[in-house]
């Protein structure tokens, strides 16, 4: 009778809450969004590239900044592509190849008064979204709708049934599960990496959070679980090579002297490459799931572990040391504990590591065994979160802006520039 009783009088609840709704653009409407305009001011810089005085920059899900950089103390702002959902880029030759969602676009930069889309594979990537600003979401997105360009937040109020408990109640939106442009934050290269192995300098050279780096006419790109192969021989017509590569919790490309260095969640696997279409595995050095780009100079990597939500640790921030003079077993030589380590690059054994908060470091790193100990400079009172070291120039990317570094004179690492975020 008790049971009756209350649920007679609670027949009716009303439930509100905070929730994000999907803003979907139509699949037609994003095979035709690539564009030019002209500069646009940084607000949500992602990853850096390089390549012949001009600057790439990556405006979060939204395109790519083109920056002249023919003078560093001066650089000059002349285009913005819109890419929508665009992540990471590559260049050869007169091509950049960028990320749009689950599509992969080839954009011809030969002319910069009329950049125009040249080619595009569709459905190259996983189903990516945004980042949701709220915890939960109220529906799951659905694909047949088009790809979801952000999230509205909305108040929802309901009138449900009483449930046993536990009561349902919104949905959870787990972004580290869906959202796999996210599963890692923003591969650093010396121009000696990528370009040398081609026998060409006509690749440009990115950062080492990158997932993106060609070699030869092979580009590959990376998804979380996934190495894919793009025959790009023919640039009006790339074609995704079979089979593509496996391998789970895949953070970071780097290229270098006929190998390819992967940053996985769970430790650094080595391919060699002398077929770029064909990859052989090598061996792989495991450490504890962390957020890891890696960076090779010689017969050392140099791997930087990051505590963080995306990748299931809140407990290391280090560098590791690696040998890797025997490809076939990666020796961990030495841990050094850093704040919150993100990117780094090396060039002639200086070592660059972007500390998160606690700025850009720089380190003689001839002495493996004691970097820290041989600290040149520390750059504080800044966002660091990637690196470039090209020929003495430094060209380093943080939630507040790009910044140029000269360090000829490693006594005297001058600032060159500054392109501010504005919000």
């Amino acid at each position: 009778m008790f049971s009756l009783l209350w649920t007679g009088c609670q027949d009716k609840v009303t439930e509100s809450y905070t929730a994000g709704v999907p803003v979907y653009m139509s699949y037609q409407d994003l095979r035709e969004s690539v564009k030019t305009t002209d500069p646009v001011t940084l607000e949500k810089p992602g990853k850096i590239y390089f390549k012949d005085n001009f600057i790439y920059i990556n405006e979060y899900f939204k395109g790519v900044h083109i920056i002249d950089n023919s003078n560093p103390s001066s650089p000059h702002e002349i285009k913005f592509i819109e890419i929508p959902g665009n992540v990471d880029i590559a260049i050869k030759d007169n091509l950049l190849y960028a990320d749009s969602y689950v599509d992969l676009v080839a954009i011809d930069i030969s002319d910069l008064a009329s950049i125009k889309e040249k080619s595009r594979i569709k459905n190259v990537f996983p189903y990516t979204t945004p980042a949701n600003p709220v915890k939960y979401t109220e529906e799951w997105p659905d694909q047949t709708k088009g790809v979801v360009i952000r999230w509205d937040v909305k108040t929802i109020t309901k009138d449900v049934k009483p449930q046993p408990y536990p009561y349902p109640g919104p949905i959870y939106y787990d972004t580290y599960q869906y959202n796999e442009a996210l599963t890692s934050d923003f591969a650093g290269a010396k121009p000696s990496s990528s370009a040398s192995q081609g026998g060409t300098t006509s690749v440009g050279v990115a950062g080492s959070m990158a997932r993106f780096a060609i070699l030869q006419n092979a580009l590959y790109v990376l998804t979380s679980y996934q190495i894919k192969i793009i025959d790009i021989t023919d640039a009006n017509l790339p074609v995704t090579k079979d089979p593509t590569i496996s391998y789970s919790g895949i953070e970071t490309i780097f290229l270098n002297e006929g190998y390819m260095y992967l940053g996985t969640q769970t430790g650094m696997t080595i391919y060699e490459t002398s077929d770029p279409f064909k990859p052989t595995f090598v061996s792989t050095y495991s450490h504890v799931t962390s957020c890891d780009p890696v960076v090779v100079e010689g017969k050392y990597a140099y791997v930087t572990l990051r505590a963080g939500v995306s990748c299931r640790n809140t407990f290391t921030n280090q560098l590791d040391v690696i040998n890797i003079e025997d490809k076939t077993h990666p020796t961990a030589l030495k841990s050094y504990g850093f704040k919150e380590p993100h990117g780094l690059g090396i060039d002639n054994h200086i070592l660059f590591i972007c500390d998160g908060s606690d700025g850009l470091k720089v380190f003689d790193a001839t002495d493996v065994m004691h970097i820290t100990q041989n600290q040149i400079s520390n750059f504080k009172d800044i966002q660091a979160t990637d690196v470039i070291p090209v020929n003495g120039l430094l060209f380093m990317i943080g939630d507040d802006g790009f910044y140029q570094y000269d360090y000829t004179n490693l006594q005297n690492i001058k600032l060159l520039s500054h392109i501010e975020v504005k919000k």
